[in-house]
């Protein structure tokens, strides 16, 4: 099953280091946020990703085009064939399609341009700025047991994301956008979606939080997934700040994978 990350956005509420590089490409821990998510995927078996980008979309090109230099031992031989070894080639059993959704386009409109890479099949969607300790493969199992088009994970956090109302199996009522004060479950990603999708999203401009949630809520095609562990997005430097200090403690909930 192909994993799509939405990782175009220009990042401005972290603009300290978004002028420099994509948002999903800010480190933790001397990785790109982007690649702790990937790795919480393959953690799970999911090893093939497409990955929507738009601003700065050349560096996250460039990071994946030069991946085994970035993590491997090299030693440049200038002084007879002017050669390469690469002593440890550290690889990840990925395939990652990068592709340039365009500046300004809109969340759905990203995942309308990249249908083509999906074909006729359920795929994984979430945002390259957050991280979390969801078990994907109960995710999967919830979302094809109730045989609707879309499955979103929800927690329960006062912030400033879509708000849900949610009956007790999951049957998604109403989806809004956030106000000031909310106390329900929010849309965190981490989401389920069967190619009936792309029907609901129009063009560059679609929102994809927006009305597309919104219809399919109507035609009772969306249910919540409960997630009651840790999920933490990456939207300030503050919150940034707060994923290095988990990491370098070693007490990062996200981190399923071995070393």
């Amino acid at each position: 099953m192909k994993v799509v990350i939405l990782a175009g956005g220009l990042g401005t509420r972290i603009s300290e280091e978004s002028h420099l590089r994509p948002k999903p490409m800010i480190e933790i821990g001397g990785k790109p946020i982007l690649w702790h998510i990937m790795k919480e995927y393959s953690h799970y078996g999911f090893n093939e990703f497409i990955i929507c980008a738009g601003y700065k979309q050349h560096i996250i090109k460039e990071y994946f085009a030069n991946y085994y230099l970035h993590n491997s031992d090299i030693t440049f031989d200038f002084t007879s064939e002017n050669s390469m070894t690469v002593h440890n080639n550290v690889a990840e059993p990925w395939k990652v399609t990068i592709v340039d959704t365009g500046l300004k386009t809109m969340t759905g409109g990203r995942i309308k341009r990249i249908q083509k890479y999906i074909g006729n099949e359920p795929f994984m969607l979430t945002y390259g700025d957050g991280v979390s300790d969801i078990n994907l493969k109960e995710l999967l199992k919830f979302h094809e047991s109730h045989g609707k088009i879309a499955t979103i994970t929800t927690i329960k956090l006062s912030q400033r994301f879509g708000v849900l109302n949610i009956e007790d199996d999951g049957k998604v009522n109403m989806f809004r956008e956030k106000a000031d004060e909310d106390g329900e479950r929010i849309n965190v990603g981490y989401m389920v979606l069967n190619p009936q999708i792309f029907d609901y999203l129009e063009n560059d401009n679609t929102v994809f939080e927006n009305k597309p949630l919104e219809n399919l809520t109507k035609d009772e095609q969306l249910m919540a997934y409960f997630h009651d562990g840790f999920w933490q997005c990456m939207d300030t430097k503050r919150e940034k700040d707060l994923l290095e200090k988990m990491w370098s403690e070693n007490q990062a909930p996200w981190k399923t994978w071995e070393d």
